[in-house]
């Protein structure tokens, strides 16, 4: 299996190619990693894929983890319930 074609974020569907590009051309934070590419800014917040973009960015740039902000997750905008997604009525 290729290591590059491996989707990092479901969400964005962005993979570990486009993450590596992306920081070769712009060694960069986890957070700037995440804003230039949208990894951890789909449906989920982030939950998922988080703990992945910070670790990748820890073995790129071979450096301890910064005191900087780490990179947060955040529930949905407003919660939905099965009832409005189409569920069956009481």
């Amino acid at each position: 299996m290729n290591m590059t074609s491996v989707i990092i974020c479901r969400c964005e569907e962005v993979k570990f190619a486009h993450l590596l590009e992306t920081f070769e051309r712009h060694p960069c934070s986890s957070r700037e990693l995440k804003l230039r590419t949208r990894a951890g800014m789909g449906y989920c917040g982030g939950r998922n894929c988080r703990l992945l973009v910070d670790k990748i960015v820890q073995e790129l740039s071979q450096a301890p983890m910064s005191n900087e902000l780490p990179l947060k997750h955040q529930p949905p905008v407003r919660p939905v319930s099965f009832h409005n997604l189409g569920g069956d009525q009481p």
